[in-house]
């Protein structure tokens, strides 16, 4: 079956949940619209609190044998999972574009970092081993050995489905963990076929279950996840608002717990940088899927002694790649992150902040059906953002960059700390040893 007719197939019925094995579709559905036809694409099954007991159920029968699992049996199952993400790649990637409203590009590249993260861990399953640690008393002796949580919890984003949530599976699957993913209600069907890729790669039942479920029901699926006494382990890529939420609840059943929350990623541009080089980079991690990306560029900290400059470049570049004669506005998963967006440049220009490009208040058109299309925006470009202003903290996840004037390396090593976040930062300079010294 080709990839095309697979997906014919698949959008004549309700995306299941995958719960032991099996494909389970429930009376609660959740309607699934894409965001860049504004069309209904499918329905999907939502989980209740029943589906929660019977995945954590699974989970747990399923750890013991799993946990036992050969190294080398683990690292067949990943590589044929890894060719067949390449081999279906058509088919995942088309999914991926309709729930997210993501270009072709973008898929192509996540689902290659699927395969190769497949391929990455796959090839380090050997690597967990002991250790025969020092003693404090003679005639002793200790060995360390590493063993496996149990079921770990993973709860992974919209905005990379296939990379990120395999991420949050991957490395507990291949220590011996057994996994329940509860991804975003978005994207249902892309969960669906990484699902479907590890089933059908030879995973055992139980081993990973996956639910989605309504966004009313967040609170109490969530709660009975992590209350549950066979979930060891939580992690959880999102938000930092429902971070909070997840580390408070995990930290009252005293469960470990690894977070990737949100960012506010500087890059410094230097007065000795390559303006032309640093202007396409900041272009490409401000606005690359919209901005929807935790690493995404959210300020731009330029030297005085260039900034006139690299102005000039950076709105040339940005209407060179993503201006209305080079191709449509770019696609958010909903019109209410362009919405929050909008109030955040909005509050900021109130308080003395400037656009020099974009306009905040244009609304864009579909390019197929010309009706206005409240989950598409061009770029925009904020400059004079101070503390005073909730841009300067708050992380947009929109195409928007704010730009930065600094006088000194201290200032600009300043103002790229001064956040709650952390993940990423970038530096463009000719000097190798200044660069490494901001960076560090």
């Amino acid at each position: 079956m080709s990839a095309q007719s697979a997906l014919e197939v698949n959008t004549l019925k309700n995306v299941p949940l995958l719960i032991n094995g099996r494909e389970v579709c429930t009376d609660i559905t959740i309607p699934v619209t894409s965001p860049s036809s504004h069309k209904l694409i499918w329905h999907a099954s939502s989980a209740s609190l029943e589906e929660v007991k019977a995945a954590v159920e699974a989970a747990h029968t399923a750890f013991p044998a799993w946990s036992r699992m050969k190294a080398a049996t683990k690292r067949a199952i990943f590589m044929k999972a890894a060719d067949a993400v390449e081999f279906r790649s058509q088919e995942l990637g088309t999914y991926m574009e309709m729930e997210i409203g993501c270009l072709p590009s973008f898929s192509k590249a996540m689902l290659k970092s699927t395969s190769e993260l497949l391929r990455d861990v796959a090839g380090r399953i050997n690597t967990i081993v002991g250790c025969i640690p020092p003693t404090v008393e003679e005639d002793t002796s200790a060995i360390v050995v590493k063993e496996p949580f149990g079921v770990v919890l993973g709860i992974a984003p919209w905005n990379a489905p296939y990379i990120l949530g395999l991420r949050a599976i991957l490395y507990p699957l291949a220590g011996g963990n057994t996994c329940i993913l509860k991804g975003s209600e978005l994207c249902p069907r892309s969960w669906w076929a990484l699902g479907d890729v590890l089933t059908k790669a030879g995973l055992p039942k139980g081993v990973l279950n996956i639910l989605v479920h309504r966004t009313e029901d967040a609170a109490q699926v969530t709660k009975a996840l992590i209350e549950s006494p066979e979930v060891k382990k939580i992690n959880f890529t999102g938000s930092t608002s429902v971070g909070r939420i997840i580390a408070s609840q995990a930290g009252q059943n005293l469960k470990p717990v690894l977070l990737e929350l949100g960012g506010k990623a500087s890059a410094i541009v230097l007065e000795d940088a390559n303006l032309k080089d640093a202007a396409l980079q900041c272009v490409i991690g401000a606005f690359l899927h919209a901005g929807q990306i935790c690493m995404s560029s959210e300020k731009i900290l330029v030297h005085k002694n260039v900034k006139s400059q690299f102005l000039e470049v950076l709105k040339a570049t940005t209407e060179a790649i993503f201006g209305p004669q080079t191709g449509p506005p770019l696609v958010a998963v909903a019109p209410t992150a362009i919405e929050r967006a909008r109030q955040l440049i909005d509050e900021a220009v109130l308080k003395g902040a400037s656009l020099i490009y974009g306009d905040n208040n244009k609304t864009e058109l579909h390019p197929e059906t010309g009706k206005l299309s409240a989950t598409r925006i061009r770029p925009i470009i904020v400059e004079g953002v101070t503390r005073s202003m909730n841009l300067y903290f708050t992380e947009t996840f929109s195409p928007s960059v704010s730009v930065i004037e600094i006088s000194s390396d201290e200032e600009a090593i300043a103002i790229a700390n001064d956040t709650d976040y952390g993940l990423t930062a970038s530096v463009f300079t000719r000097d190798l040893f200044r660069g490494l010294r901001i960076a560090n």
